[in-house]
């Protein structure tokens, strides 16, 4: 019975070759590269850890300063009512006094408001209370009554904050800046004001003091002095502290912009959940204001037990990423060296092994693969392997001449073969050419003679309606001097038809027009524009900006100008179908020693793709389809350069788009 044969992966791995290979590179190429994953993993994570556990220090720190705040309003109110002063000035009973002397300690020790109010009820405040407030509704002053000093975290509506000053009422609102990732809201203000609210019984009665937190940038600042000193953070990152008013920063020092503070912003959704939904401390990544930090938030609670704010700090979160991601690629890149080092190593001594066999079975996988030029390059010798290394090396190279020869057959019919594609698409190319020119002109041509013929169509009728207004207002007489207003509006919309009836002749035979050359100032045709598109304006939420600051003067027709820039502000506000942002602007300026005007039409619209851009003066290229017929660009384009000057297009993608128009000052004799 015949031994059946093994497959050949088998007796691969049983080779010498594979043998040596496998005992070499299993250690180096599996072991190592999934232990390195273990280690470098476990030091992420690590790494991870340290950082919230950094931030929670920190939220510590920032909680514990908090903490003192209050218990230290709450010393200086208990203090100053204990004090020989207040009792004294209480005892003699003049409110003015009274008044005078709170008045002074609130200014003294950094108080907002500060009042006393008697066991009769009678209410005496600094600032004086400026309309009714109901004291009692507090738990701090129900406490304090009772005879309990009492510190608290309170939320004052904008009508609390009014009966004491309108200053606080100012300071504590701030408008709502939307952030990415917050929770939506109609609200577009925060009127409320978060207070440091204490309270304190003195004899017969109540002193209660508030310090408003909202825009307290010292308080802020002073946390994060503390959980930040110098140099406490690596390179690049930077720390911050925010106090808000349920998701409302409104006390900061995250930046929105380089030297404005993200007051009003809003907190994440995913944040906002946890912390003031469910009461927790938040210790993990977070995105704030524009960028992720490592943070820390943990939840407000006020008199009423109710959680109305958050206190966090963090610090950037990207420099850290970066030293991670540099540590893994050292460690990457020093693995890949040691290997890259050792192999050849190796590789050398098992070569010197088996090269011989080697040597022949990678000649025979090359010369497969298409390299006839291989050789074993065994020297020829009286074993067997060498004399058959010998045969091989004869056969590839009887081999490699036909395939030569073929070669060069098959090159010259290639070369043969390209030379008449290059030919015949270059033909192509200059026919496709000459069949765009001819489509060009034939449809000028056809436009330029219905041009002609629907201007000479208007003429006469215009003509018409001319004569027919001198016969009414000869037949009418003396009649006509009281409808002298209105027979000057239709001379005059007939002398503006007239205009038109000309300029579409001049587009079809500009040869035959010299056109009339006028003065005028761009500022005041800009001017004289803007209603005959105000109907535009008016279909979208279009913000018109007029920065008009030119005194200068060009040497065109002011028809051909008005054209020009009716037509750029149109193509914008099509450009913006859901509303933007329509700047017209125009100053002096000199090209290359000339004098000039330069005109600009700025939309906030969709932009252009620089394909399109590049063709947009084309004639009849247009992106609106049925809406356009792709001339209005070129002819404005004809009409300045006619005129001396030039137009120019910038725009992109989502950024809008800007034209630049530039006209030769006019020069008077």
């Amino acid at each position: 019975m015949a031994e059946t044969p093994k497959p050949a992966i088998i007796g691969y791995f049983r080779s010498v070759r594979a043998r040596l290979l496998m005992i070499a590179l299993v250690p180096m190429l599996l072991v190592m590269p999934l232990f390195l994953g273990a280690i470098v993993t476990n030091w992420s994570a690590r790494f991870d850890r340290l950082l919230i556990a950094k931030v929670n220090g920190e939220l510590t720190i920032a909680h514990q300063y908090m903490s003192r705040i209050l218990e230290r309003s709450s010393e200086q109110v208990q203090a100053l009512g204990e004090s020989a002063v207040f009792e004294a000035t209480v005892r003699e009973g003049s409110q003015g006094k009274i008044l005078a002397l709170l008045d002074a300690k609130r200014q003294g020790l950094g108080l907002d408001f500060l009042y006393f109010m008697t066991d009769n009820g009678v209410l005496l405040s600094s600032p004086v209370v400026l309309s009714d407030i109901d004291i009692r509704k507090w738990p701090v002053v129900k406490q304090a009554q009772s005879g309990k000093r009492s510190t608290e975290i309170d939320i004052f509506t904008a009508a609390d904050l009014a009966a004491f000053s309108s200053t606080l009422v100012t300071q504590a609102k701030t408008r709502l800046v939307p952030t990415e990732a917050a929770v939506p809201t109609e609200r577009t203000d925060e009127t409320r004001g978060m207070v440091i609210h204490t309270a304190s019984p003195v004899k017969n009665g109540v002193l209660v003091g508030g310090v408003l937190l909202n825009r307290n940038l010292g308080f802020i600042d002073t946390i994060n002095d503390l959980v930040y000193p110098a140099a406490s953070l690596t390179e690049g990152s930077r720390g911050t502290a925010t106090l808000f008013l349920e998701d409302v920063r409104i006390s900061t020092n995250v930046r929105l912009f380089e030297n404005v503070r993200a007051l009003g912003t809003r907190v994440s959704a995913v944040v906002r959940a946890s912390v003031l939904g469910e009461g927790e401390v938040w210790l993990d990544r977070a995105f704030v204001v524009n960028d992720w930090y490592i943070s820390a938030y943990e939840p407000i609670i006020d008199s009423y037990g109710k959680r109305v704010g958050m206190l966090y700090v963090g610090f950037l979160d990207t420099p850290f990423r970066s030293a991670k991601l540099r540590t893994f690629w050292f460690i990457v890149i020093g693995f890949v060296a040691i290997l890259v080092l050792s192999l050849p190593i190796f590789l050398r001594w098992a070569r010197g092994i088996i090269r011989p066999l080697e040597q022949m079975g990678d000649t025979i996988t090359q010369v497969e693969g298409g390299d006839l030029g291989a050789r074993t390059g065994v020297l020829g010798g009286q074993e067997e392997i060498g004399r058959v290394a010998g045969h091989l090396d004869d056969l590839l190279e009887q081999l490699q001449e036909r395939d030569r020869r073929l070669r060069e057959w098959g090159e010259d019919l290639n070369r043969r073969v390209e030379n008449r594609t290059r030919e015949l698409r270059e033909a192509n190319q200059r026919l496709e050419a000459t069949t765009k020119q001819l489509l060009v002109s034939e449809k000028l041509a056809a436009i330029g003679e219905i041009t002609a013929g629907i201007a000479h169509e208007i003429n006469n009728p215009i003509a018409v309606i001319q004569g027919n207004l001198d016969v009414i207002s000869q037949e009418i007489g003396a009649e006509a001097e009281g409808l002298k207003t209105e027979f000057s509006l239709i001379y005059e919309q007939v002398h503006s038809v007239n205009i038109l009836v000309n300029k579409l002749l001049q587009f079809a035979r500009p040869e035959e027009y010299a056109g009339v050359v006028d003065y005028h100032v761009p500022d005041e045709v800009i001017h004289d524009s803007i209603p005959l598109v105000q109907h535009l304006l008016n279909k979208v939420d279009i913000k018109l900006t007029l920065k008009l600051s030119t005194d200068r003067a060009v040497a065109m027709n002011r028809t051909e100008l008005q054209q020009v820039l009716i037509n750029l502000i149109v193509n914008a506000i099509h450009a913006m179908p859901d509303g933007g942002e329509l700047q017209l602007v125009t100053r002096n300026q000199d090209v290359e020693g000339s004098k000039g005007v330069l005109i600009r039409v700025i939309d906030s619209g969709v932009g252009m793709a620089p394909d399109v851009l590049k063709n947009v003066f084309d004639p009849f290229f247009t992106t609106k389809q049925a809406e356009g017929t792709g001339l209005g660009l070129s002819i404005s384009q004809k009409l300045v350069s006619r005129a001396g000057g030039n137009i120019r297009a910038n725009s992109e993608l989502g950024q809008g788009t800007r034209f630049s128009v530039w006209l030769p000052g006019a020069e008077f004799d």
